[in-house]
């Protein structure tokens, strides 16, 4: 496994590290594997700075030397690849919500009013005759009621819908296209995937979706900003599967 082989670099450079530190000769460096020996060694030491903020060399050192005798292992081959697995994947999803939390602060930076704005229409329009609210925030309109199944999270559906932002700026329409939309009632912003499975066949709802249960504070590009609260009109025409 390429993590795995990484790893066994990462030990070597370690264990250079820790002869250098302990006072044995540097080797001078004379021929061409000698300069790609130092050179890989160079590129893992970089690599290692960016990926670890803490090391423990000495059970680096140790890990390595017990592989090299077959001695005194302390985890076997599989758990190891498990935990480095684990380690990475563990990383990566601390990255990411790290990188959605910076991005949200400059968002709300940028457009705090935006914000503020959807907050108040969603405030004002919840007392607005006809409107239902959800426990999670989602208000909605049952413009007619179907008799048809509802779809569930499996569903796939077909459905004729018509998005405006609160000014009544239209943003999409398979309505204008004049062609219906198929899609899983779980590949679609939150607000969509709830609202669905309120809905029976046939029936037409008008959404308006809370920014939280929409794109939140992540740019779109065109028409919708961060924050953007989405009003949808909705038909559900059919449940494919």
């Amino acid at each position: 496994m390429k993590t795995i082989k990484v790893l066994s670099l990462v030990a070597l450079t370690a264990l250079m590290a820790s002869c250098n530190n302990t006072g044995v000769t540097k080797k001078p460096v004379k021929t061409e594997l000698d300069s790609v020996s130092y050179a890989i060694g160079m590129d893992v030491a970089r690599n290692v700075k960016t990926s670890f903020s803490e090391f423990d060399n000495e059970l680096f050192i140790q890990g390595f030397m017990n592989a090299i005798d077959s001695t005194d292992i302390l985890i076997d081959q599989a758990e190891a690849q498990k935990v480095v697995q684990a380690y990475f994947q563990k990383k990566q999803q601390a990255d990411i919500a790290k990188q959605k939390e910076e991005a949200a602060k400059k968002a709300e930076a940028e457009f705090g009013e935006v914000k503020l704005a959807g907050e108040k229409f969603l405030e004002e329009n919840k007392s607005k005759d006809g409107v239902q609210v959800t426990e999670s925030g989602l208000q909605y309109i049952v413009e007619k009621e179907g008799t048809g199944e509802k779809p569930t999270t499996a569903s796939q559906v077909k459905v004729h819908y018509h998005g405006t932002l609160t000014d009544g700026t239209i943003f999409d329409s398979s309505v204008d296209r004049g062609t219906p939309a198929t899609f899983g009632v779980t590949q679609v912003i939150p607000g969509w995937t709830e609202g669905l499975q309120l809905m029976s066949v046939g029936s037409k709802y008008k959404f308006f979706v809370p920014q939280e249960l929409g794109y939140g504070a992540t740019p779109r590009g065109g028409k919708i900003k961060p924050f953007d609260v989405l009003v949808f009109d909705v038909e559900l025409l059919e449940i494919v599967k």
